[in-house]
């Protein structure tokens, strides 16, 4: 293979053989350039005020009313109580604590009356009256003294009436006994079978959750024609609630 030789030329400012050296050819003219001035920054345009976020009030009331398994209700219920546990209704709704905050708890009824609960307790949230807690009684192994010992809110429970061997109206899932510490069961002669309830046996009484004659409360209930054992003569239920005033 044939190899081409590349040629290479190279100019140099050296003089040759005694002729004039070539002059460098001049070097252009550099125009100086204009000076610029910096840009203005564009002046923001004004914009309004955002509003400071309102603070958040507690929760809207709400309940839910759902039917309830038998194992739900493993002391509450049992065969032989005189409502059916599918006649009953488990009801998860908002109530007021004691804390001055929100809470969620749930109440066991019969289903005939899930209306009338739930319109007296959206009415007891609206005006912030304060409930301890709200538990099935079957926390409590369905033991009613227990349940009122720990001032639970609480309907629903297969059992006798106090002092009698006929059901009680929880029994048939139509009374509810509210904050029992603060509105206890009170005997004719005035003790009560509770010692953290001792204070609060006579009426009027003051104090957050206390239930007092023709108070707001009284009222609520009445408004749905449930009565309060307060008003019975004798022995008085302050805790007590029933569709039909027994």
């Amino acid at each position: 293979m044939k190899r081409t030789a590349a040629a290479f030329v190279v100019f140099a400012s050296v003089s040759c053989g005694g002729q004039a050296p070539v002059a460098a050819p001049a070097r252009p003219e550099v125009q100086p350039q204009a000076q610029t001035q910096p840009p203005v920054p564009a002046t923001p345009t004004p914009t309004a005020k955002t509003a400071a976020p309102k603070p958040a009030g507690p929760p809207k009331f709400t309940a839910t009313v759902t039917k309830i398994s038998r194992s739900r209700l493993p002391y509450s219920w049992k065969p032989g109580c005189p409502v059916s546990y599918q006649d009953l209704r488990l009801i998860t709704m908002t109530y007021w604590g004691f804390d001055d905050k929100a809470h969620n708890g749930e109440l066991v009824v019969r289903k005939t009356v899930t209306g009338d609960v739930v319109k007296v307790f959206g009415k007891l949230y609206a005006m912030r009256y304060p409930i301890k807690q709200m538990r099935l009684v079957d926390v409590y192994k369905g033991d009613d003294y227990d349940s009122i010992d720990a001032d639970n809110t609480s309907a629903f429970n297969c059992r006798a009436a106090t002092g009698s061997s006929n059901w009680s109206n929880h029994a048939y899932g139509e009374a509810i006994d509210l904050n029992p510490r603060e509105n206890p069961y009170v005997t004719a002669s005035g003790s009560t079978a509770h010692q953290n309830a001792k204070k609060f046996a006579k009426r009027p009484a003051k104090g957050e959750g206390v239930i007092n004659p023709g108070d707001r409360v009284v009222r609520a209930f009445a408004s749905v024609g449930w009565g309060w054992g307060g008003a019975w003569s004798g022995t008085k239920d302050f805790q007590h609630f029933s569709r039909n005033g027994r």
